[in-house]
């Protein structure tokens, strides 16, 4: 029985450390990783700055669509920051990009071929798609003038993805505050979390059908504001869905804290932004960002490395994709 429990220990500890990400993970099989990454991504957003906001935006929706904890010992299910996004339709499975948050406004798939294609180049098979989309979104908030952060790596790639999962685990910009703490709850992130992570609006745009609700029904919007946005946001649905205006009117693609002042004046710019200014128990620390920058830097780089700890498949769990879009 000792020997057995021995035996049970190692196996345990094994586990423990495969499933630990380290942030010189490819020190050794491609030190040249990172800095082909930054690169790539700084020509990228050099070329076009919202570029920078969907590399980020790309991150979490692979972060956030995972199986539940029932179904974790399947090695083939989907798994959390793992490139799921990335796979194209299959015979096998439906993916995620056309799932209704993502379809006809996730983008930068070029982007990230171009940046693996590269890493190809100088380490053949070594760097997950998973751990490219980790270190591009740090380098376009970067890029765009906001914090840097340590990115622990090691992730591998998923070999299928799920649209219904997509449905059900992505926040809708609809959702209220109970709800959105609730959703992020799930994925182990905390309130704190919710609203760092939520400045990354202070970058990017959204749809016309995203925000149509709120500047037509909703009150606690600045009336300048909503005129504004009107003016490129028919009020009829159907009509002009899929124009876009800045998340952040103020400084669309510089990251900074612009985000959290705008709520101040009810200048949120979709119903989940400025429900967490709005009365409820985010909005001290909504006004703690808005006043202090450093604040709300350090707090959001340590959630991007929590929501980049998301359920990672590591050791032998998944593969190491040789392209993005589909499994070797």
């Amino acid at each position: 029985m000792a020997s057995s429990l021995s035996v049970l220990v190692l196996l345990y500890l094994a586990a423990a450390a495969s499933a630990q990400l380290s942030p010189t993970f490819y020190s050794t099989s491609c030190p040249r990783a990172l800095a082909t990454i930054q690169a790539a991504v700084r020509a990228a957003v050099a070329q076009e700055r919202r570029m920078g906001a969907s590399l980020l935006r790309l991150h979490f929706h692979d972060c956030f669509v995972q199986a539940s904890p029932s179904h974790k010992s399947h090695y083939n299910f989907d798994y959390g920051c793992d490139a799921s996004v990335l796979l194209n339709d299959t015979a096998t499975f439906t993916g995620e990009q056309t799932a209704f948050p993502n379809v006809g406004s996730i983008r930068g798939f070029t982007v990230i071929d171009n940046i693996k294609a590269q890493v190809e180049a100088v380490c053949p098979q070594t760097v997950s798609c998973a751990d490219i989309l980790a270190v591009a979104a740090r380098d376009s908030v970067v890029a765009l003038g906001g914090p840097s952060w340590t990115v622990p790596l090691g992730r591998r790639d998923s070999t299928t993805a799920s649209l219904s999962q997509a449905n059900s685990d992505l926040p809708a910009p609809s959702l209220d505050l109970a709800n959105l703490t609730a959703a992020f709850a799930k994925k182990g992130l905390s309130r704190t979390d919710l609203v760092a992570l939520s400045g990354a609006h202070t970058i990017g745009q959204s749809q016309c059908t995203n925000f149509r609700a709120r500047i037509y029904n909703e009150t606690n919007i600045n009336a300048a504001f909503a005129t504004l946005r009107k003016a490129n946001c028919p009020a009829a649905s159907g009509n002009g869905d899929g124009n876009l205006a800045p998340l952040d009117t103020t400084t669309a693609t510089t990251f900074d804290n612009a985000y959290y002042t705008n709520l101040l004046v009810q200048s949120g710019l979709l119903h989940s932004d400025q429900v967490l200014f709005n009365g409820g128990a985010t909005d001290g620390l909504v006004r703690t960002y808005a006043t202090t920058p450093s604040r709300f830097n350090s707090d959001f780089a340590a959630a991007m490395v929590r929501m980049g700890n998301i359920s990672p498949l590591t050791g032998t769990q998944g593969q190491i994709r040789r392209a993005c879009s589909r499994v070797n």
